[in-house]
């Protein structure tokens, strides 16, 4: 194999490496049958890489879900992931899903509370909001993982 070969190589391998390790975890979402943007989050996760199963869940089981992983009412969304024991709730982007698989850290999982306009599932053209995803920690505190504007 010659050096041009080699580094080709080598830097398809540095982009696909990422999404077929992540690819290898999947992820349950629990959410309600008729949640359009749940599907759109969904969607957001399998075109980076992510292996995904919905599940439909009635509205007071997956409140019991949520509240069972120690989601508080103000941390939680319309639907919730479960990928390598972390939380996933709300729209959290793919970006810092696969950083906290990366970085596993000692914690409950991420959220992004609410529904905000702009984020993965919940595209509005050019209308955005910020948002914060924030990384749940085991005694129930938060800290700001990524910021989005």
């Amino acid at each position: 194999m010659d050096l041009r070969s080699f580094v080709m190589a080598t830097a398809t391998a540095v982009f696909l490496l990422p999404r077929i390790a992540y690819a290898i975890e999947p992820m349950t979402v629990y959410k309600s049958a008729s949640c359009g943007c749940c599907i759109g989050w969904i969607k957001h996760l399998e075109a980076n890489g992510f292996q995904v199963t919905g599940k439909d869940l009635p509205n007071a089981a997956l409140m019991q879900k949520k509240l069972a992983a120690g989601l508080r009412p103000e941390l939680s969304s319309c639907h919730t992931g479960q990928i390598a024991g972390y939380i996933i709730e709300g729209h959290v982007p793919a970006r810092e899903v696969r950083k906290l698989l990366a970085d596993r850290p000692d914690a409950v999982g991420l959220t992004v509370p609410d529904m905000p306009l702009g984020s993965p599932g919940m595209e509005a053209g050019d209308d955005k909001e910020p948002y914060g995803v924030l990384l749940l920690k085991k005694d129930g505190s938060t800290e700001v993982y990524a910021s989005y504007r």
